[in-house]
C-alpha cells in the first residue's frame, strides 16, 4: 500500500439537532480504534452544503434535500407530533389528526424539516428563525408546534407536552456522503449504519480453499476363501 492510500486518520460525521450518532459512534471505535470519528453538529439547513462543500466527510441529516451531487440512504422515519401547552385541549387524547388542529394558531419556523407546505390551522404569518425559537412562543402561549418526536424530546420543557399527529408527513433521517467519493472509510460507516458485522463485505466473496482429498492407502486385496484340498492319501 503507497502513502496516497492510506486512509486519514479522521473520518467527520455531520449530524443535525435531534439525531443521536451514540450508537454508531461506539461500533466505529470498536471496529476501527486507531480512526477518530469527529462529530461536527450542524443546523438542518445547513447540513447538505457542509457535505457537498468537503467540510464533513458524511452526515446525518432529514430529507428532503438538495440531493445535487449527493448520495443519500434513508434510515429510518421519525413519528410526527404536535408541541402544546400541557393544559391544551389536546391533550386529552392520545393521538391528533390534522382535523384537530384545524382551528388552532400554528407556527411554521424556518427550519422546518416535514416536507409540506406548512402545517394545518391558521399559520402565524411571521415565522420563527429556529425550532428552539418556536417551542419558546409555544411555551408562551403564541401557537402550538409540528416537529419530528425527536426534536420535541431536544427542547423538552416542563410546561410543555406533545401528542403524535397521525395523518402529518414524517422526517426521513438519512445518511448523505458526495457521490464521487465512496472512500474506504465511507463504506465502513454505512456498514455500521445498515448494521453490518464485522465479517460481512461488500466485495467479492473471497474463494475458499477446496477440501484437500484425503489419501487412499492401498492395501493388497485380501485372497478369497477357497476350498482347501488335502493329498490323496496312499493306499498301503
Amino acid at each position: 500500500m503507497t502513502g496516497s492510500d492510506v486512509p486519514p486518520a479522521t473520518f467527520r460525521l455531520g449530524y443535525v439537532p435531534g439525531v443521536t450518532p451514540t450508537k454508531w459512534v461506539r461500533l466505529w471505535k470498536e471496529r476501527l480504534p486507531r480512526v477518530t470519528l469527529d462529530l461536527i453538529q450542524v443546523t438542518a439547513a445547513e447540513a447538505a452544503a457542509l457535505v457537498r462543500d468537503g467540510q464533513a466527510d458524511a452526515a446525518l441529516l432529514r430529507l428532503p434535500i438538495d440531493r445535487t451531487g449527493l448520495h443519500a440512504i434513508p434510515l429510518y422515519s421519525e413519528t410526527t407530533v404536535v408541541v402544546v401547552p400541557k393544559d391544551h385541549v389536546v391533550t386529552a387524547v392520545e393521538e391528533a389528526t390534522l382535523e384537530d388542529l384545524a382551528d388552532e394558531l400554528m407556527l411554521h419556523p424556518l427550519d422546518d424539516t416535514l416536507d409540506w407546505q406548512g402545517p394545518p390551522g391558521r399559520v402565524i404569518d411571521e415565522r420563527p428563525a429556529t425550532t428552539a425559537n418556536a417551542i419558546e412562543l409555544v411555551a408562551a402561549g403564541t401557537g402550538l408546534l409540528v416537529v419530528p418526536q425527536s426534536l420535541a424530546r431536544l427542547h423538552h420543557r416542563k410546561d410543555l407536552t406533545y401528542r403524535p399527529l397521525v395523518d402529518a408527513p414524517e422526517s426521513a433521517v438519512s445518511l448523505s456522503w458526495p457521490e464521487d467519493e465512496t472512500t474506504e472509510l465511507m463504506e465502513q460507516f454505512i456498514g455500521i449504519v445498515r448494521g453490518r458485522t464485522v465479517n460481512s463485505t461488500r466485495g467479492p466473496a473471497v474463494a475458499k480453499p477446496a477440501p484437500k482429498k484425503r489419501q487412499q492407502t492401498s492395501t493388497p486385496p485380501k485372497p478369497k476363501a477357497g476350498n482347501k484340498r488335502g493329498k490323496p492319501r496312499r493306499r498301503s
